[in-house]
């Protein structure tokens, strides 16, 4: 099964009619994108969209063959006109299948928003999935498995991360499902910071008028296993290092900060920080990581490493200069080394946070010369054991490892 995406875009497309953003002013070229329209094997065409046949005409396809022509979602605005020689528009409803003469089959799928999604089987078996822009599947139980997952998977990966997420809970996202993003609005920078955040997400963006082949598999993006994150204060690493894992289900996110009981303003950027967490995430409230980083299980979210030191600091009486020569520094460092190799040996997913410090004033206690010294040392450390390294300064990512 053969697909040309004759625009990729939000329904307003991008860059935004009349938007000064400065996501909007770099969109141009091959990130300037029409609304949303699929073209499946020249037969099937989902979603109408003003000058259709244009962008069919750019990409080298025609509608000529196109007998059938289904909407996904409410459009604002004046109607579309719909080209002369295409059958009128229409939408299935939810749970129905439409057979067609060409031998594909169409399956209406449930959303949790308005619109409807699209579920194609291919003469040859293919099998792909196209979401409307800001809805996710509806329905989808736990436990409930796909019968198989599919190979191609369209979708509002941007603004709805909770969609491919869902779909791989029930398996029906596997390993070699390739996750395209369509629907793109001005809400992330267009072009490389894009394409950073949808391969996290193990997702690939690809400009209007391209042409895939259901099955080809060898542009899917591969997830880094281990990530570090650093920031200073407020810099948006601990959104950054959600953002992450916000397209998969089931994440463990292990808070090292625990509790302070007293203490009003901890207990409210705790609660922040649960908030904004997806409801299907684990929240553990441990400093003992190397267990959870032995374990087998789903993807794991350490926040943050700084803290853990603090803790383990703590535990060897490292504030104390006499009980710091006296064995403790060793045991420090032990701790770190165990922590450092579990890192290494996981098999799981993780990623981790921790502050980056010793770029401003010098601390004026000995101790806090310390602290900052062993946050450096443990950051390299576990930076050496991570595919990639991430530095966020003033709500910007830059790579410091690829």
């Amino acid at each position: 099964m053969e697909l040309t995406l004759l625009g990729t875009g939000a329904p307003a497309g991008l860059p935004r009619p009349g938007c000064s953003c400065a996501n909007c002013a770099g969109a141009v070229g091959p990130d300037a994108r029409a609304a949303t329209a699929l073209l499946v094997d020249g037969t099937l065409l989902l979603d109408l969209t003003p000058g259709a046949a244009f962008s069919a005409a750019r990409a080298g396809r025609s509608l000529g063959g196109v007998r059938q022509v289904l909407l996904s979602h409410p459009h604002d605005g004046p109607p579309v006109e719909v080209p002369a020689g295409l059958p009128q528009p229409g939408r299935v409803p939810d749970g129905r299948e439409l057979a067609l003469l060409t031998g594909h089959r169409v399956r209406a799928v449930a959303m949790d928003a308005p619109g409807t999604g699209y579920a194609v089987t291919g003469p040859d078996g293919a099998r792909l999935l196209y979401l409307p822009p800001g809805g996710a599947p509806a329905g989808l139980e736990e436990g409930d498995r796909a019968p198989e997952p599919y190979d191609m998977v369209l979708a509002d990966v941007i603004g709805r991360p909770d969609a491919p997420a869902r779909l791989r809970a029930v398996r029906a996202v596997g390993p070699t499902t390739d996750v395209i993003a369509v629907h793109l609005d001005h809400d992330v920078p267009p072009g490389r910071e894009l394409r950073r955040r949808l391969a996290a997400a193990g997702a690939r963006a690809v400009p209007d008028g391209t042409t895939l082949t259901l099955g080809a598999y060898d542009d899917v993006p591969d997830v880094p296993r281990r990530t570090l994150v650093l920031g200073g204060a407020r810099s948006g690493k601990s959104v950054e290092a959600e953002r992450r894992l916000e397209s998969f289900p089931d994440v463990v996110y292990a808070a090292t900060g625990g509790t302070r009981g007293g203490d009003g303003e901890w207990a409210a950027r705790v609660g922040l920080h649960r908030e904004r967490r997806p409801g299907s995430w684990r929240t553990v409230e441990t400093c003992d990581l190397v267990p959870l980083l032995a374990q087998e299980g789903p993807p794991l979210l350490v926040d943050c490493l700084s803290l853990w030191l603090t803790d383990a600091m703590d535990a060897v009486e490292a504030w104390d200069d006499a009980l710091w020569a006296d064995g403790g520094e060793k045991a420090l460092r032990e701790r770190v080394r165990e922590l450092v190799g579990a890192v290494r040996a996981t098999r799981r997913v993780v990623v981790a946070v921790s502050n980056e410090v010793g770029s401003g004033i010098v601390p004026a206690t000995a101790s806090g010369r310390r602290y900052r010294d062993e946050l450096g040392r443990l950051n390299a450390a576990v930076a050496g054991e991570c595919e990639q390294v991430l530095l966020v300064v003033a709500g910007q990512v830059v790579v410091l490892r690829p």
